[in-house]
């Protein structure tokens, strides 16, 4: 599902137990210098990550300073991170002159310890070429490396590299819990572009091979990634970012199932088997 840009007035954009995503949450919060934002999740952990700006955070009595180095948009520096236990009272407050935060969550109800995850510590991870169109760069915030903090959730922010190209390709799924082929991992993204009047196109093809949808994301979409196959793709002269929430029904580690008629081009993008190794 598509969700147009709006003002959410600091509300969530994918609240609890909604009907499309259930393993996520998502909120998108606004503030100029000094505002404070007061957030609890019961029965979701959640992460906070600086979109721009920079932040002080405390979660029951834990504080962390001067979270977020980025300034104009998502391209201007590495991400940084907070991680909120399931349930857990957290305060952010803009400590630079604005401040756009995402709030990213998945389904879980183990109380586990808070942690700051530093520009120093993001995993990254490129691949693809300019040749197959499918060039792109992966931050791992809240990635493989923290499976013994991290109870359900994964944070990404991925980015097209070069101008236009595809990005979830070849085309794959993770709608199914049917282990070790597949896992269920509910996905919702947030879109970004390069110069801001860039676009692009959200494709969800169906298993039944019928023919899908298509969604004209703009800077701001969010998409909700329920059930079917689903690649995007960025119109060329544009770079586009994506903001990555997965959310794992019975456990974090994510496995993709690739569409059979595609598959073999796993075997011609420099590369991918290392990224996808990265979200296990």
């Amino acid at each position: 599902m598509h969700i147009p840009p709006f003002d959410n007035a600091n509300k969530a954009v994918i609240d609890v137990d909604d009907p499309r995503v259930p393993l996520n949450y998502f909120n998108i919060v606004k503030l100029s210098a000094g505002q404070a934002f007061d957030y609890a999740v019961p029965g979701y952990e959640t992460c906070i990550v600086p979109a721009t700006g920079s932040l002080d955070i405390e979660i029951e009595g834990e504080r962390y300073t001067g979270i977020g180095q980025r300034g104009r948009d998502v391209w201007d520096g590495e991400p940084e991170g907070v991680y909120v236990p399931s349930g857990a009272k957290a305060r952010f407050t803009a400590v630079s002159d604005a401040a756009e935060v995402f709030v990213a969550g998945a389904r879980y109800d183990e109380v586990l310890e808070p942690f700051a995850v530093r520009a120093a510590d993001i995993d990254v991870v490129q691949y693809g070429s300019d040749d197959t169109k499918t060039h792109r760069k992966i931050k791992h915030i809240f990635g493989t490396k923290y499976h013994d903090k991290v109870g359900r959730l994964l944070v990404s922010e991925l980015f097209t590299v070069g101008q236009g190209g595809w990005s979830g390709f070849p085309t794959h799924k993770h709608d199914s819990d049917r282990l070790p082929e597949e896992t269920r991992h509910d996905e919702t993204y947030n879109f970004r572009f390069r110069p801001k009047n860039g676009f692009g196109l959200q494709l969800i093809q169906r298993e039944d091979g019928e023919v899908g949808d298509a969604y004209h994301i703009v800077d701001g979409s969010t998409i909700t990634i329920e059930r079917g196959y689903h690649p995007c793709v960025v119109a060329p002269g544009y770079e586009m970012y994506y903001f990555t929430i997965l959310g794992g029904l019975s456990q974090r580690s994510l496995v993709q199932y690739f569409q059979p008629d595609h598959a073999w081009q796993l075997e011609t993008i420099p590369g991918i088997k290392d990224m996808i190794a990265k979200f296990k």
